[in-house]
């Protein structure tokens, strides 16, 4: 069984430290740190699901940055963001094809009858835990408009 994607980050703050890597450091403490928060605030201890939601959030949040600092002409943040949504990516499981997803998307509406955008949340019920970390959801979500429409 693969090892938990909490105790991979855990061991790559230890390797980042070790290599003197603060770049990579930073954006490994900037996860850790979210994972601690969840831990404290919910009481709870994440399981490799509930840490692929977190990676996701991160990563959307980023990327929404991203695009900010990059239309204000803001480089050093720019590439701050892009070098933090490379580290998240690796703990990511492998993005699925626009096929899969489709394929994913068209099964789930197969099996709850969708007719309607009426239908959309029984449909998002299936598909995201089936995609979650491994698809945009704004993307998905996209895709299962234009299908019930």
């Amino acid at each position: 069984m693969p090892e938990p994607i909490y105790q991979r980050v855990t061991a790559e703050v230890k390797v980042a430290m070790k290599a003197r890597d603060k770049p990579r450091l930073g954006a490994l403490r900037l996860i850790m740190a979210d994972f601690k928060r969840i831990e404290v605030d919910e009481r709870i201890e994440l399981d490799d699901e509930r840490v692929l939601v977190i990676l996701d959030k991160m990563t959307k949040q980023r990327k929404d940055s991203l695009k900010q600092f990059e239309d204000a002409g803001r480089e050093d943040l720019a590439n701050q963001e892009a070098l933090e949504i490379a580290v998240i990516a690796e703990f990511l499981p492998d993005q699925l094809s626009d096929d899969e997803v489709s394929g994913l998307v068209k099964a789930a509406i197969a099996e709850t009858g969708a007719a309607s955008m009426q239908d959309m949340g029984k449909v998002m019920a299936i598909v995201k835990p089936q995609i979650q970390g491994k698809a945009d959801m704004g993307a998905v979500s996209g895709l299962v408009k234009a299908q019930l429409s």
